[in-house]
């Protein structure tokens, strides 16, 4: 069942294994299904092969005896008489120390083998894939062999590849909205027009702290779309329900809206910036992903605060002007056509 482990645990052993040079069945012996007892011809013939008087006498007082023993003899049983040449193992073959693998892992129909990696300090995992990328095109490998990205390295390769997509998703959902709940294809750009300076201001501040812009500062930049616009929001709401209500002009309705939603604009803002503090001082486990969304969130409202008070209205006079000229080209044009109709002969 089992060796002793000095044969098996040093590879020299093999030198003193001896194997036969005989061919076909172990040591001539035949086998058959024949009635308990019986001895086969092969066995009668391989009885009567060259040998020594002591072994012929041997074997047949051993033939003898398995024919008295009917019923309590093995099917098949034969007694080989044939001499038998032992060689050693290393007569013919060698062995030598090398490496293989335990075992072989397959990644689909091929096979697939996983080098890992650590971040050093300060180094972001973008920064060691293109590393990575650059020194496998250096080896010049066949092409039957390349390299994918598993684990937390597809990803990060994954969120990249989306996060574009799922950024301009948004823009254009929060765009609709704006636009079903103003009846203005105009205004919803002038409240979208915020976000850039939010944006700015969050990788400033990530900038500042020296930290990364990871996937949780990209959730921090989603998150300053809802409330950074919320600031456009409560001017043109106010300008857009003063010039319907009150007759004002649309300098005067958005110079109105800036004196008074002043005060809610500062109170909420800072609330916002107060309630993401914490997420910067926090220590201890997980601090690591909390800070980077309190440094964008926190970033992106700065900016945007001091910035949005300033440009907002700018650009709600500059788009409503192109409203204004759009409307008048729009009527020029049906005017146009209403005209070519109506001379055009039955």
């Amino acid at each position: 069942m089992e060796v002793e482990p000095r044969y098996w645990q040093d590879a020299s052993i093999l030198n003193d294994l001896y194997v036969s040079t005989s061919g076909g069945n172990p040591s001539g012996a035949a086998q058959s299904n024949l009635p308990a007892g019986t001895v086969t011809s092969a066995a009668i013939q391989s009885s009567v092969a060259p040998s020594s008087a002591d072994d012929t006498a041997r074997n047949a007082a051993t033939n003898a005896l398995a024919n008295t023993g009917k019923g309590s003899a093995s099917a098949g049983a034969a007694v080989s008489t044939a001499s038998e040449k032992m060689v050693p193992l290393s007569a013919f073959t060698h062995f030598e120390e090398g490496k293989t693998p335990l075992n072989v892992n397959h990644q689909g129909l091929f096979v697939a083998s996983t080098i890992s990696f650590n971040l050093p300090i300060g180094i972001s995992i973008s920064q060691v894939l293109t590393e990575i990328n650059k020194i496998a095109a250096q080896l010049g490998m066949p092409p039957s062999i390349h390299g994918v990205p598993q684990g937390n390295a597809k990803a990060f390769q994954d969120s990249l590849s989306n996060q574009w997509l799922l950024f301009f998703s948004a823009l254009a959902a929060v765009y609709i909205v704006l636009g079903v709940l103003y009846e203005s294809f105009v205004h919803p750009v002038t409240i979208l027009s915020t976000l850039p300076s939010a944006g700015v201001g969050a990788v400033l501040a990530l900038m500042l702290f020296k930290a990364e812009f990871s996937l949780i500062a990209l959730i921090g930049a989603f998150l300053l779309i809802g409330i950074v616009k919320k600031n456009a929001i409560m001017m043109i709401d106010f300008a857009l329900e003063a010039e319907r209500t009150q007759g004002l002009s649309p300098r005067d309705a958005i110079y109105q809206a800036c004196m008074l939603r002043f005060r809610p604009i500062m109170m909420t803002t800072s609330a916002a910036i107060l309630g993401a503090v914490p997420l910067i001082l926090s220590f201890g486990e997980g601090a690591e992903i909390r800070r980077p969304l309190g440094i964008a969130t926190v970033g992106g409202l700065i900016v945007s605060q001091f910035l949005t008070l300033y440009t907002t209205p700018i650009i709600y006079l500059y788009m409503d002007e192109f409203r204004l000229w759009a409307k008048r080209r729009w009527r020029k044009l049906f005017t146009a056509l209403s005209s070519l109709a109506a001379d055009r002969p039955v």
